[in-house]
Parts: structure tokens; sequence; C-alpha cells
């Protein structure tokens, strides 16, 4: 029994739990949003368009998080205004900006003298987050969630019919381009806790189980909160006896509860399918 309560024994335990609580809350939220409006492919190419920002603030030795914002926002914005005046899909387009920025970030790493590891920025050192992690993380989760749970009906209909929220008198534009200034913080809040690559793991996956678990847009926001505090729970538990990474394991524990939710969803639609079947031959 005393094995069962050896991680919460030791203080970086304890703040890897706290800091997988606080970044649940606006990754899961936003991830509701993404999956509804198509936009999986734009939290990617923000995550990973956010390493040449954090390269050169710290060149420039100013505060991480503003290179990488400014660096999110840059792809964002840069990504709506070549897909707005080319032929070319915006999937295309936000597959050539971010791998372009992110070569970018490899490239200008590889010429500076740095004590941080890559593998910290990439995956990030959820063991080894400092107090000042934590309350920038806060600062930022805790923005994220009065946005979007103040604005979250205009966010949804704006997600499932734009034309629509244009015709009563909604401000698309701002609703756009704040939505991608959301994604941006969350992916600098979630930096030194999961890093670049894994975050678009949380920013994603919760969305998409709770789709896949309701069909009311309003309990979605409240099962994928849940989903990502479980799920995050149980990767750095478990990451503590199985001797591995804190993210890359929570993000497991994710796919493994959508594969589970997947398979539920397609069970009760085959029963759903075959009841009516079974009524309308009868």
């Amino acid at each position: 029994m005393e094995a069962l309560f050896l991680p919460f024994q030791f203080a970086f335990m304890n703040k890897a739990f706290l800091m997988m609580a606080i970044i649940a809350v606006p990754t899961s939220l936003l991830s509701c949003y993404l999956v509804l409006k198509g936009w999986s492919l734009m939290g990617d190419a923000i995550s990973h368009a956010v390493l040449p920002g954090v390269v050169l603030a710290y060149i420039l030795n100013i505060p991480l998080i503003i290179g990488a914002f400014a660096a999110g926002m840059f792809c964002a914005l840069s990504t709506g205004f070549l897909s707005e005046n080319s032929r070319v899909k915006q999937d295309t387009v936000m597959g050539i900006v971010f791998s372009g920025m992110f070569g970018f970030g490899l490239v200008l790493y590889t010429k500076i003298s740095t004590d941080v590891h890559l593998d910290h920025i990439l995956f990030g050192n959820m063991l080894g987050v400092s107090p000042q992690d934590l309350w920038t993380a806060a600062s930022v989760a805790a923005l994220v969630a009065v946005v979007i749970l103040t604005k979250r009906r205009e966010f949804m209909l704006h997600a499932f019919d734009p034309v629509q929220a244009q015709a009563v008198g909604l401000r698309v534009g701002w609703l756009h381009y704040g939505l991608l200034s959301l994604i941006s913080l969350t992916i600098v809040a979630t930096l030194s806790a999961v890093g670049i690559i894994l975050a678009i793991g949380l920013l994603i996956a919760p969305g998409a189980i709770a789709f896949l678990l309701t069909k009311r847009f309003a309990m979605m926001l409240p099962i994928a909160v849940g989903v990502t505090l479980l799920s995050g729970f149980l990767g750095v538990y478990i990451s503590f006896f199985i001797d591995s990474a804190p993210a890359p394991t929570v993000i497991l524990v994710l796919t493994a509860i959508f594969i589970a939710a997947f398979i539920r969803a397609n069970m009760v639609t085959r029963k759903s399918t075959a009841g009516a079947d079974s009524i309308f031959n009868g």
C-alpha cells in the first residue's frame, strides 16, 4: 500500500501533477472548438512554429514566452493571409508554413551555444518545472478559461457556421483571431511541461473523445476537461513506476481512452441502426 503513494512523497512529482492539472483546463476547452471547426492542423502548425520564436527570444535575452507567442501568431496570421490570397488550400499552406518555421528554428538552434537541451523544448520537462513555469501556466490557463467560458456561445456559432455568425452581427474577425491568440497562448503555457511536439495531443484528443461520448456541445466542455485531468493524473502516475517521461505517457493514456470511446460510439451506433431496422421490418 505504501508503494502506491510513493510518487506523492517527491516534490518534483507533486509539481508535475499540479502542472498537468493546470494545463488540462485550457487545452481541453480549446480542443472542443478545434475539433468542431476542423482546426486540428492549425494547432499542430502553431505548436511547431513557436520553436524559432523560442530560440530568437533566447538569443535576444527576453522571456521565452514572448518569442513563442510572437512566432505562433506570425504563423497563424501568415497562414490566413496566404490561404486567402492564393489558390492553395489552407491545410497545404499550414503544412508549408509550420514545417518551414520548424526547420528555421532547428537551424537557429544549431548555431547557438546554450545549456537548454533541445529535448526539453521539443518534448517538455514536466519533472523539472519551476515555480515560475507553474505561475505562467496558471495565469495563461485562467485567462484562456475565462475568455472561452465568457464567449463560449459566440465561439460555438463561429465554429459551426461562420456565415450565420456574421449574419447575426458577431465580429467574426475578432472571434477568428481571438481563437488563434488563445491557441498560441495555450501552447506557450504547455511548452515547459509537454514541449512543442506533444502539445498538439492535448489540443486534439480531449475534444475528439468528448465528441464521441456526447452529442451536446454543452457537455463536451466538462467531459473534455475531466478526460484530460484523468489522463494527466494516470499518465504522470504510471510514468513514475515504468520509468518513462510523463508527457508522452499522458498522450498514450489519452490515445487509449480515445480508442475505447471510438469502440463504444461504434457499438452504440450499431445498436441504434439494428433497432431502427427491426422496427422498420416489423
